[in-house]
C-alpha cells in the first residue's frame, strides 16, 4: 500500500510525471545556446576572422552598391596587389589620398594615364554612371573578401582599442555562462544518480 502510495506522490497533477517541465528547461537551453552561439559566430565573422586573415572590416553607410551591399553591410576588405585587381573586382579605396574616408565600388574601367601610371575608374552598382575620379594604386585599401548583412552595425558602435574591450569582455561572458551551464548539468546528473 505504502509503496503504490509512494509511486503516486512522484506523479504530477497535469500526469507528466515532470516531462512537461523537463521539455521546457531542454528548449530553453537549446535556445540560450544558439543565441549564446550567435553572438559568438558574429564577433568571430566582425572582429576575429578580419584580424587573423589581416583584414579589415567597414560598414556600408549608403545605397550605392544596392542591392548586394544595402546599407548596414558590414564589407571585409583584405589587401591585394594593384596588378591583381580586374574588371568588376570590389574595392575599398580612399576618396582622396591619405584622408580616411572610404567608398567600395566596383572597377568598372582601367587605363593607363599619361603619366604612364594604371588607374581604375569606379562606379557603385546602383549609381547610373561611373565615378567621375580616378582611382591610384595609393589610394587602394583592398578587394572585397566578404560581407555580412546587417552586421555593419556592430562594427559602427565599436572601433579600436573599444573593439579589443569587448571581445575580450563578451568571450569571458560566454565562456563563465558556459562553464555555469556545465556546472548546472552535472549537479542535475549526480542527483539523478543519488538515491532519494
Amino acid at each position: 500500500m505504502s509503496l503504490d502510495h509512494r509511486a503516486d506522490a512522484d506523479v504530477r497533477p497535469d500526469g507528466s510525471g515532470g516531462t512537461v517541465g523537463s521539455v521546457v528547461r531542454l528548449a530553453a537551453r537549446v535556445l540560450v545556446w544558439a543565441v549564446l552561439l550567435a553572438c559568438v559566430a558574429a564577433i568571430a565573422v566582425a572582429v576575429v576572422v578580419p584580424r587573423l586573415g589581416g583584414a579589415t572590416p567597414y560598414t556600408v553607410l549608403t545605397g550605392s552598391m544596392r542591392p548586394h551591399l544595402p546599407p548596414g553591410t558590414l564589407v571585409v576588405v583584405r589587401p591585394v596587389a594593384f596588378e591583381d585587381l580586374h574588371l568588376g573586382s570590389v574595392i575599398t579605396y580612399q576618396l582622396r589620398s591619405g584622408e580616411p574616408e572610404v567608398v567600395t565600388h566596383r572597377v568598372v574601367a582601367v587605363r593607363t594615364s599619361l603619366r604612364g601610371e594604371v588607374e581604375l575608374q569606379t562606379r557603385g552598382d546602383a549609381n547610373g554612371a561611373p565615378d567621375e575620379v580616378w582611382v591610384r594604386p595609393e589610394q587602394v585599401r583592398g578587394e572585397l573578401w566578404y560581407a555580412v548583412p546587417h552586421l555593419g552595425g556592430l562594427n559602427t558602435l565599436v572601433t579600436g582599442h573599444e573593439r579589443q574591450l569587448v571581445t575580450f569582455v563578451v568571450a569571458g561572458g560566454l565562456a563563465g555562462y558556459a562553464l555555469l551551464m556545465f556546472a548546472g548539468a552535472a549537479r542535475d546528473r549526480s542527483r539523478r544518480r543519488s538515491p532519494s
